[in-house]
């Protein structure tokens, strides 16, 4: 059993988008951001960073104590190996896996993120800020373009954690003031996981209270 402690966020989507598609048993903890549950002592034990998602294991691939992890990534990287899915073994397809998985946590998502902040959030309006991040924005998913114009997936023929952590900053593109038609390989991609069930399930758990 997995306790995942979420919020309906690109990152939360994340990681219920991963425990869908695998078919592993959850409890979903909802974390009110807005109301500040995430500086809560019970949850900073958990995530030290102050962030969601992290997860608690119950049942550990070791049998041992129940393992809790915090940060996206390593919270993806983690359910991957202990499920064998959406990570393969082969070295040059995992590698290129985890490539894609670093690129996103690093570099995808930060810079999406500002963007967001810089042109929905800031109190005042930041021009070279928002000029900056939409620049980079835009640049990135030129990046994901070329890439998806080589492989049925992000990190090759399969789909796998590396989908999985990008599709959900890729939903909310029109608010990057991003128009997919300038990316078409990244637009069929997206249409394509878009129409997994396990994406549907993930997506109708952000009206779950």
């Amino acid at each position: 059993m997995i306790d995942l402690y979420y919020a309906p966020t690109p990152n939360g989507h994340k990681i219920s988008l991963f425990l869908e598609e695998s078919g592993l048993q959850y409890r979903l903890h909802r974390i009110d951001i807005s109301a500040g549950d995430q500086f809560k002592p019970e949850f900073l034990a958990l995530s030290p960073n102050n962030k969601i998602p992290a997860i608690v294991d119950s049942q550990p691939v070791d049998g041992g104590a129940p393992v809790s992890v915090f940060e996206s990534g390593a919270i993806l990287q983690y359910l991957a190996e202990k499920t064998g899915k959406f990570l393969s073994k082969e070295l040059r397809e995992r590698t290129s896996t985890l490539e894609w998985l670093y690129w996103q946590v690093a570099g995808f998502g930060p810079m999406l993120g500002q963007n967001h902040h810089f042109t929905h959030y800031a109190p005042q309006p930041v021009p070279y800020a928002i000029e900056r991040f939409l620049q980079e924005t835009r640049r990135l998913y030129g990046v994901l373009n070329r890439q998806l114009e080589k492989n049925a997936y992000i990190a090759g023929d399969h789909y796998s954690i590396a989908d999985i952590a990008t599709y959900p900053w890729v939903v909310a593109h029109e608010r990057q003031r991003v128009d997919l038609a300038e990316y078409p390989a990244v637009r069929n991609w997206f249409e394509r996981v878009k129409a997994r069930p396990a994406t549907q399930k993930a997506y109708a758990l952000a009206s779950v209270q």
